[in-house]
Formats: structure tokens, C-alpha cells, sequence
């Protein structure tokens, strides 16, 4: 596939769909803490995208395969498209909930098909770069789209801020319309039942390598979703540093993160997926275990940054390691299964850290996420298999 097309039909539309969620980073929660509700609930409401589209996800891979890639990122993009815009008129509590889990499931459709447009149109010699590229992308919008909600939000309200929102999206879902084309369906010709046979067949004769690159990418998203919350709490608890001063580390870390994933994609194609995972995941580890070594602002920010590092030699390694798992036929089901290890160890890294620093505080809490980045680590070093093919494999 021409990097063009790439260009067009892939990383254009994510990029104004991440700045459009990103937006809402800054001024949903304040939102939603503006219906005399508590914090529990607030935090409910910010989760519930991410609820939705943790529920959607093998869902929305099955039905990948069912209706075409096209279709599921127009109405992937669609959903999102609502659910945002909907924020505007919202009144009341409940619907908040429900339109941010129906942007959630948008995003599930939207995340899946655009990961299997590129297991399935860019060769898997340069499968690492194309969505090394299309992970940074997503982590400059995460990371840009606070600072301009913010902004937006001061000026022209909040309301301001959710239309901006839903006009990105609008502008994403308009491009899929418009620029993107049909693609043939590696499962033509298969059932339900038979693409989920699929899946069986390589589960049974692959099922060591399989099992332990799940166990793998759990662990993996355990610390990259762990680290959010680790950091701010350290800095904020035990180092007595003001928001402002939180903020900066982790912006300094966000920065460092989003300059690697160009060079993540290099090497993931040039040297082998492990070589990119296994170094990113240990850098990682090392970075959250010397947290507690940090006496002040300038050592926190040194080991976030460190821990930023990591993740961005890291940038798309899960997912192109899970494209390069998928088998030919039943992508979308595989995909989503994939991706629901991930979101579920996403959900539970801050989860581990909140009930280890409950009961042990938060060195404890810093030490036992340490240890999940050792151990994904280890397992992506000696049990899963490399994945790459070369240039002369994929030709000859």
C-alpha cells in the first residue's frame, strides 16, 4: 500500500479523532463535577468510554469480518461523532454516562478497523513503522488536546470545548466517507462459526506462544496505564508538589514519549519486534522502581521521563505484534479478543496500584508496577516468538 493512501485513509482522520477526545481530557471532568455528583461518579462518567469500548471489543471484531472495514470505521467514526456531539445539550447525569459509552463503542469499532486496515493493506515487512506512526499519532493528539480544551473551555465555555470536539470528529468521520475504499475481505466466504474456527485452530496449535503473548500485552498495558496514576500521586503525596509542578512532569514525560515512536517503527522492522517490546518494557520498569528514590521535583521529573522513554520505544509494538499474530480470515475476531486483553489490563494497573498503596503505600504501590514491567518483559524475552518478516521473506 502506497504510504499516500496510508496517509489519507489512516493517520489524517486519527489524528483529528484523537485531538477530539484528547479535547475532552481537560474539560469532562470538570464537567461532569458540575452536576453536584461524587467524585465516584465523576469518575464513572470519565471512565465510560472506555467501559464502552472495553465491552465492545470482540463484538466489534466479529462484526468487522461481518460487514467490511469500511463500514465499521464510517459508523465507528459516526458513534463518536454523536457522543460527542450530544455532550452539548446533555442536562442531566445518566445521559452523560450513556453518551460517553456510546463514544466508547465508536471508538472500539473505529480502533479495530483501523488496526486490521493495516494488518490487512501494508505488508508485514513494514507493518512496525505504519502503526508505530499510527500509535504516536494517537498519543500527540492525547497529549495536544488537553492544552487547546483547556484553552477553548476558559474563553468560550465548556460547551465550546465539547463542539470543537464533535466538529474533529465530524471532520474524521467526512474523510473516511469520502476517501476511503472497499478493501477485499480475507474471510469472503466464511461463516460465523467458520472464522471463529479459525481463531480455535491457531489458539490449539499455537497456544504457548499465544498464552504468553496475552499474558504479555496485559502486563504491558498494566504499567503504561499504571504509571498515569502512580506519578501524579507520588509527586503529589509524598514529594508535597502543586498541580502546576505534576503537570510539567508529566508533560516533560508525554514529550520524551511521543519523540521515540518514529524510531520504535524503524526497529520493530529492521531488528525484530522483541528488540523494540523487551527494552521498552524494562526501561519502564527500571523508571517506576526508582520513583521512590526521587527526593524532589528535578528527580521525579528524571524518572518519569526515563519511564517515558520506555513507552515510546514501545510506541504500536502490542498492536503490531498482535497484527502480526492475526490469521488470514478471521483478523477482526482475533483483533478484538487481542485488543480486550490489552483494555482489560489497562483497567487494571491503576487498579493494582490503588489497592497496593491502600494497603502498603504508595512505595509499594511503585515497586509491585515496577515488577509488572519486569515480568511482562521477561515472558516477551524467553516464551513469545518474533514475529517479523523481512523484505526477502514477504517476496519470495
Amino acid at each position: 500500500m502506497q504510504r499516500s493512501s496510508v496517509l489519507a485513509v489512516v493517520y489524517l482522520p486519527t489524528a483529528l479523532l484523537a485531538f477530539s477526545q484528547g479535547l475532552l481530557l481537560a474539560t469532562l471532568p470538570l464537567f461532569a463535577s458540575d452536576f453536584d455528583v461524587s467524585y465516584r461518579l465523576v469518575s464513572l462518567a470519565v471512565g465510560a468510554a472506555a467501559l464502552g469500548t472495553l465491552v465492545t471489543d470482540v463484538p466489534a471484531g466479529a462484526l468487522l469480518e461481518r460487514i467490511g472495514l469500511r463500514p465499521a470505521m464510517i459508523g465507528g467514526s459516526g458513534l463518536v461523532v454523536v457522543g460527542t456531539g450530544a455532550l452539548v445539550f446533555v442536562d442531566r447525569f445518566p445521559d452523560l454516562v450513556a453518551y460517553r459509552v456510546a463514544a466508547g463503542v465508536g471508538t472500539a469499532l473505529w480502533g479495530l478497523s483501523r488496526h486490521a486496515y493495516i494488518a490487512e493493506t501494508v505488508p508485514a515487512a513494514r507493518r512496525g513503522q505504519a502503526i508505530s506512526v499510527f500509535g504516536g499519532i494517537n498519543r500527540i493528539g492525547i497529549f495536544g488536546g488537553p492544552v487547546l480544551g483547556g484553552v477553548v473551555a476558559a474563553r468560550f465555555g465548556i460547551d465550546a470545548s465539547f463542539g470543537l470536539a464533535a466538529a474533529l470528529a465530524l471532520a474524521a468521520f467526512a474523510l473516511s466517507v469520502l476517501l476511503l475504499r472497499p478493501t477485499p475481505r480475507a474471510s469472503a466466504g466464511l461463516t460465523r462459526g467458520m472464522r471463529w474456527a479459525v481463531v480455535g485452530r491457531l489458539l490449539r496449535a499455537n497456544g504457548r506462544d499465544l498464552g504468553a503473548a496475552a499474558v504479555a500485552q496485559s502486563l504491558a498495558q498494566m504499567i503504561r496505564a499504571g504509571r498515569h496514576l502512580i506519578i501524579p500521586l507520588y509527586g503529589a503525596d509524598r514529594l508535597g508538589l502543586d498541580a502546576a509542578q505534576v503537570g510539567l512532569i508529566m508533560t516533560t514525560a508525554a514529550i520524551v514519549d511521543v519523540s521515540m515512536f518514529v524510531p520504535a517503527g524503524l526497529v520493530m522492522d529492521r531488528f525484530g519486534r522483541k528488540v523494540a517490546a523487551v527494552p521498552s518494557f524494562a526501561t519502564m520498569a527500571l523508571g517506576v522502581a526508582l520513583i521512590p528514590a526521587a527526593s524532589g521535583f528535578s528527580g521525579l521529573m528524571a524518572v518519569a521521563a526515563i519511564v517515558g522513554l520506555g513507552n515510546g520505544l514501545g510506541s504500536g509494538t502490542m498492536m503490531t505484534l498482535g497484527a502480526d499474530l492475526a490469521p488470514p480470515g478471521a483478523t477482526g475476531e482475533f483483533l478484538g479478543l487481542w485488543r480486550l486483553i490489552g483494555d482489560v489490563g489497562a483497567l487494571g494497573g491503576p487498579l493494582a496500584v490503588g489497592f497496593v498503596a491502600a494497603a502498603f503505600g504508595l512505595v509499594g504501590g511503585a515497586y509491585v508496577l515496577a515488577a509488572v514491567g519486569v515480568a511482562a518483559a521477561i515472558i516477551l524475552a524467553v516464551l513469545v516468538r518474533e514475529t517479523r518478516v523481512s523484505p526477502l521473506d514477504e517476496t519470495a
